[in-house]
């Protein structure tokens, strides 16, 4: 069986009260019983030495044992609380005040006599009971001489048996009953509300335990198991209760976003799976003619120059595939430096200059002179801007313009890539940097789509800490807006 928290803080504060209980009892009970003897040795600590010299018996020396003892009786008889006994030199008993056979010793230790004596202000002191075996008790002491001879020692216990057996009486009476059930009932009273005090303070952490094991088996889904409210913000278990929730509310939107990347990548996989198996099929086809043997030879140059196109496009497609998973593995390295940006713009559009003019497309740069000086990665930078410019021209028809302009902002500069093509949908907006691929998305086709050209340039800019921006209207053009940082 597992306890709960407030079953094992009940139990352990249990026994700690009763350990604690119990030392004080007996702390004080043994305290009690010191301060008394102390009082009462210091009350009566001359009464022997007192006896000694105004008793003629005692103050010419002892010859008569027999007087002294009758002198003890009567002695005791005066003072019952005191039991009264001489001692020779070496610790013999030679004669009492008590009956025969209640003494048990025949002899002391006359060690504590002999400190009484000497640190009379050192109490209390203990010595040896004659009417017990091994029992101690407090006493009054005084030597007894002879001519300046010792003869031996007057012993005189406070609290004889019969003073004992009163106090025991007195201790079982009816009062002291009622007031150790008083107190019994005061510790009880105490115990019960440290409990109750212990289940309020657990009770919180008790529900959250609670609420946790129900999200267990909810699976972490918050809108089954709805989040618990906690108020008291200087409260360690409150506080416990709202950064769970926090890690609840967390844990929920990650688990949505890779629900979303999941369905994403499915997605993905769809469309890549039709957009490889179309030129596949067609080159199987055209491959499988010319095999054959069938075909004219003019046809057969025709098939082999449609077999090749395919593969040119299946190799571009499976180099986009492998940039696009290189860049999201994390794994690229960035090489910040300082370069010349009017002259890296050129370049591209130098690489593109003839298609462009095969097109009848106008490419410009605003300022006609470009020249600023940037702080980024060039080979990066260059690959964005290859593929803006890319499929800006795959979308641009025949006379059309497509522009580069730059323009200084906020230490850094923005870069405009315009085109006056076919545009883009509005619905289409929030998806064209997604990581999907169409192969209908050429110049002429009635959809369309990015594809991969752009998941892999908002990847490239997000590695230059930068964030591509899209302004297009169907039927006047798109532009793609990107900041770069200046070199300083």
């Amino acid at each position: 069986m597992t306890l709960s928290l407030y079953h094992r803080l009940a139990l352990t504060i249990t026994a700690v009260f009763m350990l604690i209980v119990s030392v004080f009892v007996w702390w004080t009970q043994n305290l009690s019983s010191v301060s008394r003897a102390q009082a009462e040795q210091q009350l009566h600590i001359g009464l022997a030495e007192h006896l000694a010299q105004d008793n003629p018996l005692l103050q010419q020396g002892v010859y008569d044992y027999k007087a002294l003892e009758n002198l003890f009786h009567t002695l005791m008889v005066l003072g019952p609380a005191f039991e009264f006994y001489f001692v020779d030199p070496s610790g013999k008993l030679l004669t009492y005040s008590a009956k025969p056979g209640e003494v048990k010793r025949e002899s002391i230790n006359l060690s504590p006599l002999v400190q009484l004596i000497n640190a009379p202000a050192r109490l209390p002191v203990y010595g040896d009971d004659p009417r017990a075996v091994t029992g101690q008790k407090i006493f009054s002491v005084a030597p007894v001489y002879n001519e300046q001879k010792l003869q031996g020692y007057l012993y005189v216990i406070i609290g004889s048996s019969i003073y004992d057996s009163i106090v025991a009486q007195l201790n079982s009476s009816d009062q002291l009953v009622k007031q150790a059930v008083w107190l019994g009932v005061f510790l009880l009273l105490l115990f019960i509300t440290l409990l109750l005090l212990f289940r309020f303070m657990t009770k919180p952490l008790k529900r959250l335990n609670q609420y946790i094991r129900t999200v267990e088996a909810h699976k972490f889904d918050i809108e089954q198991a709805p989040l618990l409210e906690w108020q008291q913000q200087d409260n360690e278990i409150h506080q416990l209760g709202n950064g769970i929730n926090t890690m609840l509310h967390t844990i929920n939107l990650q688990m949505s976003q890779l629900t979303a990347v999941d369905e994403q990548r499915r997605q993905l996989l769809a469309h890549l799976s039709h957009d490889l198996r179309t030129p596949l099929a067609s080159l199987q086809g055209y491959l499988e003619l010319v095999e054959r043997g069938s075909a004219a030879t003019g046809d057969m140059q025709c098939y082999m120059e449609i077999a090749l196109k395919n593969c040119s496009q299946l190799k571009n497609l499976i180099d986009q595939i492998f940039e696009l998973a290189h860049l999201e593995s994390g794994h690229t390295q960035v090489h910040f430096e300082v370069f010349n940006l009017g002259e890296l713009i050129y370049d591209v559009l130098a690489k593109f200059a003839l298609k462009a003019q095969q097109a009848e497309i106008t490419l410009r740069v605003t300022p006609t002179e470009c020249d600023y000086v940037v702080y980024s990665d060039i080979a990066k930078l260059e690959r964005v801007l290859s593929n803006l410019i890319e499929n800006a021209l795959r979308h641009t028809p025949a006379g059309g313009i497509i522009s580069i302009a730059v323009h200084p902002k906020d230490g850094g500069y923005d870069i405009a890539i315009q085109d006056t093509g076919v545009g883009i949908s509005p619905k289409e907006l929030p998806y064209i940097f997604e990581a999907r691929y169409q192969a209908s998305n050429s110049k002429g086709c009635k959809k369309t789509h990015a594809g991969l050209g752009l998941a892999i340039t908002a990847r490239l800019l997000k590695l230059l800490k930068s964030e591509i921006k899209v302004n297009s209207q169907l039927g006047q053009g798109s532009e793609f807006v990107f900041q770069i940082r200046g070199a300083e």
